[in-house]
């Protein structure tokens, strides 16, 4: 086992000899081995010093990493608790974000406005977070969407109508997974809460739960809104293409048997 003086640890983990005495005296980083005046650490305070980066750069506060590294000092798993913890903030789209200039933006969705509306426009779909702002372009989060979007102004849809519906999909949206959310949480995350000390296989199952959650909202939705867009589709059209038939209809030179 390598041993560090406490600058070699500190340069070993990407870290300072500053942050090291902060974790020794708050309980994350157990004391060094002594020699002499010299305090020798090893590579197990490494390791520690690897996972508390890693869960600061989660966001999470000493008090919680404290809590962790108590769990696992006590015989627990932490990484079950942090396989729960990244299945529940990994994104739930492999979609890959792109970026688009104002130009290309404006050639797409703002023909034939004028300044004063393509500013509107812009900030609206901020808000929307169909668009982020970052220097002198835009990071999309989903092309896809801009691109459902750029196919129905193309079919002669205002900007702002497309605008007033990608509002009210979000919102529907919302209220969708907020249902799934809360049958997990009731039926599977209440439960846990509830015992003081949950096991480890009881943390894995949850997390085993919001995987498979993830295609089952997709085989749910997808089959819901298709029939929903056949029922509407026919309901709304359904009038109109009768009338166009039998405009069609009338228009037709009667033919030598009709005569």
């Amino acid at each position: 086992m390598a041993e560090y003086r406490i600058d070699e640890l500190a340069h070993a983990a990407g870290s300072t000899v500053r942050n090291i005495r902060a974790y020794q005296d708050r309980g994350l980083l157990p004391p060094p081995r002594l020699e002499g005046r010299v305090g020798i650490y090893d590579d197990s305070h490494l390791a520690r010093l690897r996972l508390i980066g890693k869960l600061l750069g989660r966001g999470y506060t000493f008090a919680i990493i404290k809590d962790l590294i108590s769990a696992w000092e006590t015989g627990k798993d932490v990484s079950e608790v942090l396989g729960l913890e990244k299945v529940l903030t990994d994104p739930w789209s492999d979609e890959i974000p792109g970026t688009a200039g104002v130009e290309e933006l404006i050639a797409t969705f703002g023909a034939g406005l004028d300044d004063e509306a393509i500013a509107r426009t812009l900030q609206r779909t901020i808000e929307l977070g169909l668009i982020e702002p970052e220097g002198d372009h835009y990071r999309v989060p989903s092309p896809r969407l801009l691109h459902v979007g750029a196919e129905l102004v193309a079919a002669g849809i205002p900007i702002d109508s497309v605008l007033d519906i990608a509002a009210q999909i979000r919102d529907d949206c919302d209220v969708i997974a907020g249902r799934f959310v809360n049958l997990v949480y009731e039926h599977v995350f209440t439960p846990l809460h509830d015992e003081a000390n949950p096991s480890t296989d009881e943390v894995s199952e949850i997390a085993a739960v919001v995987r498979r959650m993830r295609p089952l909202v997709k085989m749910v939705v997808d089959p819901f809104i298709a029939r929903a867009m056949e029922a509407r589709v026919q309901a709304a059209l359904g009038t109109q293409l009768e009338l166009i038939r039998d405009h069609l209809t009338a228009e037709r030179p009667p033919s030598a048997a009709e005569g």
